[in-house]
């Protein structure tokens, strides 16, 4: 088992959750108790789940990693909705859009990677 701190996924993760405590406060009160809020929980859920998913056993892994990529879709839903409330710029939602899309393949290659080391 590899230190979840050094692992890529957890990394670019973990990136995301600076990424988007910067880019909420500059929001306003009427979004950042919101959405600001809702953008910061479902990051840090989302380490959590990878940090789950790494110390886990193999069976219970592919749960972890799936409920880490349902948390990365509500954080895409989320700047989607920022970007559609003019809340956040076009640059601010393509380098977000960015990071979310390689933690997506990350988290999809590690979910395949398990599925396949399991039969």
């Amino acid at each position: 088992m590899a230190l979840y701190t050094s692992l890529p996924v957890y990394k670019l993760g973990y990136d995301l959750l600076i990424n988007i405590h910067k880019t909420t406060k500059t929001f306003t009160r009427e979004h950042k108790y919101t959405l600001g809020e809702t953008l910061k929980k479902e990051s840090i859920q989302l380490l959590v789940q990878v940090y789950k998913a790494n110390k886990s056993k193999k069976e219970i892994r592919l749960n972890n990693i799936d409920t880490a990529r349902e948390h990365l879709e509500i954080i895409r839903l989320l700047f989607r909705v920022t970007k559609d409330l003019n809340i956040i710029g076009g640059k601010t939602y393509v380098n977000s859009n960015l990071k979310i899309e390689e933690l997506s393949k990350q988290l999809t290659a590690w979910q395949k990677y398990t599925a396949r080391a399991n039969t």
